[in-house]
């Protein structure tokens, strides 16, 4: 919990997140599948209980937050979640609906079948990104090499590059042209966020969200926590 309280503390609204499945049906906020490098401790949270997982400590400061926690603690956050197995997505949708938080979730999977599912479930007012499939139509059609008007999703959350560069000017404008906002990651060197704004991306991931709010405050796009409430 303390990395998501300091990026409330700085002023941030939207915080985003993976999500696991304990072995006894609980999801947990956290990146990696493997607890070992963050706790010690080699084993995988889909191994364990949620009594086993409450019991380990992340850098040795604070337990493995429940995403129901998150839910209850920041009532007026905004998360971004991403579905790390299959397993995650009906209690995800599940918690979804007992939260009623439908309104500040957007979900989002590399793979297309997850985010499928959730938009089944939950009707066209979830907000989803696209998954691999999505995404990779997206880069294709500011090619002419795919029809766009294919694509449903709110947003496309994709890397700056991967063996050729897929953030592109041209990107950004298509997504926009079709009403769909682009979010990049994972975005820590300063400039590079310069670039992205340049860019007109409409989100930035980061592990450095002091070294954001500065960029983003000189650049006049900042606005206060209950401003953009």
């Amino acid at each position: 919990m303390p990395s998501f309280q300091d990026s409330v503390d700085l002023g941030y609204l939207y915080l985003e997140t993976d999500v696991h499945l304990s072995a006894d049906g609980i999801l947990y906020a956290f990146h990696d599948d493997n607890l070992r490098q963050r706790t010690g401790v080699d084993a995988n949270i889909a191994d364990l209980e949620a009594s086993e997982i409450d019991a380990l400590l992340v850098d040795g400061r604070a337990p493995i937050p429940r995403l129901d926690d998150l839910f209850i603690t920041w009532p007026h956050a905004r998360l971004n979640i991403d579905t790390k197995s299959d397993a995650t997505v009906l209690p995800l949708i599940n918690a979804i609906r007992t939260h009623r938080v439908i309104d500040r979730v957007c979900v989002g999977s590399f793979v297309d079948r997850r985010i499928k599912k959730c938009r089944s479930e939950l009707g066209p007012a979830l907000c989803t990104s696209m998954g691999q499939r999505e995404a990779a139509r997206l880069v294709l059609a500011t090619r002419g090499l795919a029809d766009p008007e294919l694509l449903v999703a709110a947003c496309a959350q994709i890397p700056v590059r991967s063996v050729f560069d897929i953030t592109t000017p041209a990107l950004v404008e298509l997504a926009h042209d079709l009403d769909i906002q682009v979010h990049v990651w994972t975005i820590d060197e300063p400039d590079e966020m310069r670039a992205l704004l340049d860019h007109g991306v409409d989100g930035i991931m980061t592990d450095q969200p002091r070294i954001l709010r500065d960029v983003l405050i000189n650049r006049g796009l900042w606005a206060p926590e209950g401003v953009r409430r």
